[in-house]
């Protein structure tokens, strides 16, 4: 989100003055109370690809109009980069005023829908200070996990906490895989698509039972019942924009294409070493964010097959001139990639890594055969 953390926390410290009447208890909602799931269009920064997912308490009668939005962390972390990389940035939830929070997707350009539950008056009442409870007392504090902890992940636990029971589940592209499913966010953002498709592991192979994303969510609970009816019989439009495809000269399927086909065709030792060493500090990368990252998704990378650390030993023996030592390495990596091909024969990214894959088949061939030992032949 763009918005300023001081506002945020400023905001909270008056509602929760507000919210708070004598002897800590907390404010009665009305009976013309109202309790909504809001789900955030995407948008065409790297933050907002994916869209948000937030909660609505709207009481006229009290004057309450607020949202709950748990995608919050501060820039000012010691180490910010770091600790997302490993996987224990803090995030935590914060309240805004309604308006200000659909102003600032007025002005983003980026669609709101709203799901109001359908819920008795106490549950109504127990989720308003379910959600108050949380951002006074630091259990809105969570440390985020792309796919098992982040802002929809825990309205589905607060919701369904309130109801005291799993009301809220996944019941709509269960038999796809993670990694198919985060495909389509990516369309016109190519190179955040190849980026991803090479960072994540096994993890996002598995079949996508949990709700992770805003619009699955949504889409879960237009199905989902609670006490014998539905609980969020209405999807309702509060702004809405068509999206806007972005348009880049270079970050497209095209440049991706010509620049490897270049690398492949053009045959110049230079460029075809630096192609290499770029491929095995990658895959160095992935080896290291691997061990040192809570983040699930990032272990267990077989596509470090492809992006190989040993590519640095062969270019340890090009720089020493070691024909035999090339020539083994070289072979290694073939059936590395090889394998590889193999285990991604039934994953979504086999296309986009396919282009990689070639050209690295490329130019190994081509090293193993200049320095395969020749055998003499006697007459």
């Amino acid at each position: 989100m763009n918005f300023s953390l001081l506002k945020k926390i400023s905001f909270f410290i008056i509602l929760f003055t507000t919210i708070n009447q004598s002897f800590g208890q907390n404010l009665l909602l009305s009976k013309e109370a109202k309790v909504s799931v809001l789900t955030c269009g995407t948008g065409n920064e790297s933050y907002s690809l994916f869209g948000h997912t937030a909660i609505r308490i709207n009481d006229p009668y009290n004057n309450i109009d607020v949202v709950y939005n748990y995608g919050a962390f501060d820039f000012n972390t010691p180490n910010f980069v770091l600790k997302f990389i490993k996987g224990d940035l803090q995030y935590f939830a914060v309240a805004h005023p309604y308006a200000d929070f659909i102003n600032e997707y007025n002005y983003e350009k980026r669609s709101v829908y709203e799901q109001e539950l359908n819920i008795p008056e106490n549950l109504k009442q127990k989720l308003f200070d379910n959600l108050n409870t949380s951002l006074a007392s630091g259990d809105s504090h969570y440390t985020y996990k792309f796919i098992d902890k982040n802002c929809t992940s825990m309205v589905v636990d607060i919701i369904n906490k309130t109801l005291d029971t799993v009301a809220i589940v996944k019941n709509a592209d269960t038999d796809i895989t993670y990694r198919t499913i985060l495909y389509p966010y990516f369309d016109n953002h190519f190179y955040e698509k190849l980026g991803t498709s090479i960072i994540f592991g096994k993890k996002v192979d598995g079949l996508g039972t949990q709700i992770f994303l805003p619009f699955e969510l949504q889409k879960s609970l237009k199905k989902v019942s609670f006490q014998n009816h539905p609980l969020a019989p209405e999807n309702k439009t509060i702004i809405e924009f068509d999206e806007e495809i972005p348009g880049s000269w270079w970050n497209n399927w095209y440049t991706y294409v010509i620049l490897l086909g270049f690398i492949a065709l053009i045959n110049k030792k230079s460029i075809n070493l630096f192609y290499l060493t770029m491929m095995a500090l990658l895959g160095l990368f992935f080896v290291f964010v691997g061990f040192y990252s809570y983040h699930l998704e990032l272990g267990y990378n077989y596509n470090v097959l492809l992006f190989n650390p040993t590519l640095l030993g062969l270019l340890y023996f090009y720089a020493t001139k070691n024909k035999k030592g090339i020539y083994n390495l070289a072979i290694f990596n073939i059936f590395s990639l090889l394998i590889y091909l193999a285990i991604l024969v039934n994953k979504a990214h086999l296309l986009i890594v396919l282009p990689l894959v070639i050209t690295s088949m490329i130019i190994l061939v081509k090293l193993a055969i200049q320095n395969k030992k020749r055998i003499p032949i006697i007459i």
